[in-house]
């Protein structure tokens, strides 16, 4: 991947909200690569950058992934409810009141 297409990913994450999460295809569609998720998970699992709020992506179920586990498994969620965001009982975002709409304000 080059630098150029990973800056372009994280450029799109920096704008999720606190509160709202996006999916992995969410991103590579806003940055013009629909069939990349795959790239765009690559891309948020090593990112080291903390401005980047990777813990804010989430696969297109609402799962959370152990990449983000950093401190203890559970990370990622626990950040998550942090901010607001609700889970359903099988432990995946809602993403019904959770995802985030690049064109609203």
């Amino acid at each position: 991947m080059s630098g150029q297409v990973f800056r372009v990913f994280c450029d799109i994450v920096r704008r999720v909200p606190a509160g709202k999460v996006a999916t992995y295809g969410q991103v590579a569609r806003l940055a013009g690569m629909p069939r990349c998720a795959r790239t765009v998970g690559c891309a948020m699992a090593g990112c080291q950058d903390p401005a980047v709020p990777c813990h804010r992506v989430v696969d297109r179920f609402g799962g959370t992934k152990a990449c983000f586990d950093t401190f203890a498994p559970g990370t990622q969620r626990a950040l998550l409810e942090a901010e607001g965001v609700t889970f359903r009982p099988d432990g995946t975002v809602d993403l019904e009141t959770c995802l985030w709409s690049p064109f609203e304000r």
